[in-house]
């Protein structure tokens, strides 16, 4: 299979869909690799080093989306991008549909087949593709929460972990998910008054048992989110229902009773976000107050660790890629029902059920086209 990787153009998107190393091994089981001039500056790979793992290197994403079988990415394609696609052709990335309807129906027009890193399954309901980047995300939420807390950048002016004779700062954390249990290492890290909510008994019980003194756990229900959020510095959103958008569980009302200068920082924004508040902001300009609340909403965090988050998502997604290239994606998706789960769009049609249900599509189920 001739397998294409362009270079990322989201705004201060610095990971690429392949590394050097990811390159050879496709090179290594036969495939043709076509990576854009200039696709792995962000992490520090060179255009000789991926034209030493047996990759070609190609001029421009035109060529790539042209002729290439399978496109791999880390974002999902912007608006140029999109035009480019087309019927027949596998689109390997994150997609985050849910909350994207514009990019839902070029997909669809395209008649791509979209194979989607954040629903792909593992065993026991897991999320392996997704799961890297929620790791970087969650520890990269408190850094960036902590920065926004400072006085010059319109927080509290509040230091996370406090000194002696001061106390700490206060961090809630809604969703013990692995965002949220990453989240809470970073700040019980810190030194930080961590609290960490959610519905589910056996997370609370796990977070609970792993932090013990070191964080508290609640039960997510209204009161116990509201005092929660309205006592704290610093509020991390780590809600995720696998493919669709997030729910909205802090309400513009809530903000008034925050206190001036804490700081929202929304990991849940890439499907939609889980503050009513929120909307998604860049690295370029990555806060915004509303009544006094700071709002960091950047949706795609991990972007900025370019080199640790390219090399983590390589490690989870390479297998995958190497399936669907030996086998083509019909086979691969028929023989791995994890798999399966990652397709989200096909021919036109949606074949993720959170997604038409969010988006208002008809849907067609991955095993009415796997025969």
């Amino acid at each position: 299979m001739r397998i294409g990787c362009p270079k990322e153009i989201k705004n201060h998107e610095y990971r690429v869909g392949l590394t050097p190393e990811s390159a050879r091994e496709l090179v290594n089981h036969g495939h043709e690799v076509w990576i854009e001039t200039q696709a792995g500056a962000g992490i520090g790979a060179t255009d000789a080093q991926y034209v030493a793992a047996g990759a070609k290197v190609v001029d421009g994403p035109e060529v790539i989306f042209a002729e290439c079988e399978m496109v791999v990415k880390v974002k999902e394609p912007q608006a140029v991008e999109r035009a480019r696609l087309r019927e027949g052709q596998i689109l390997y990335t994150y997609l985050h549909l849910a909350p994207d309807p514009e990019q839902t129906k070029e997909l669809l027009a395209s008649g791509v087949t979209g194979i989607a890193y954040e629903t792909v399954t593992g065993p026991g309901g897991t999320l392996p593709l997704l799961k890297p980047m929620s790791q970087v995300a969650g520890r990269m939420s408190v850094q960036a929460g902590a920065t926004a807390l400072e006085k010059a950048q319109g927080g509290r002016g509040v230091l996370l972990g406090g000194v002696p004779g001061v106390m700490p700062g206060k961090v809630t954390v809604i969703g013990g998910g692995v965002v949220g249990f990453n989240a809470a290492q970073m700040a019980a890290g810190l030194g930080a008054d961590v609290t960490i909510l959610d519905r589910s008994p056996e997370v609370l019980e796990r977070v609970g048992t792993h932090f013990e003194s070191r964080a508290k756990t609640r039960f997510s229900n209204a009161a116990n989110l509201y005092e929660s959020v309205c006592e704290a510095d610093l509020v991390i959103g780590a809600v995720l229902i696998p493919g669709a958008a997030a729910p909205k569980l802090v309400s513009r009302d809530m903000l008034k009773d925050m206190q001036k200068g804490a700081v929202l920082v929304d990991v849940a924004i890439d499907q939609g976000g889980c503050f009513e508040t929120s909307h998604p902001t860049t690295h370029a300009d990555p806060t915004y107050v509303i009544d006094d609340i700071v709002h960091y909403c950047v949706a795609n965090m991990p972007g900025a660790v370019a080199r640790t988050s390219t090399y983590a998502l390589n490690n989870v997604t390479l297998p995958h890629a190497l399936r669907i290239a030996q086998l083509g994606w019909k086979e691969a998706l028929r023989s791995d029902p994890h798999l399966a789960e990652g397709l989200n769009v096909h021919g036109g049609e949606v074949t993720y059920e959170a997604v038409a249900k969010e988006l208002g599509y008809a849907y067609r189920p991955v095993t009415d086209l796997l025969g």
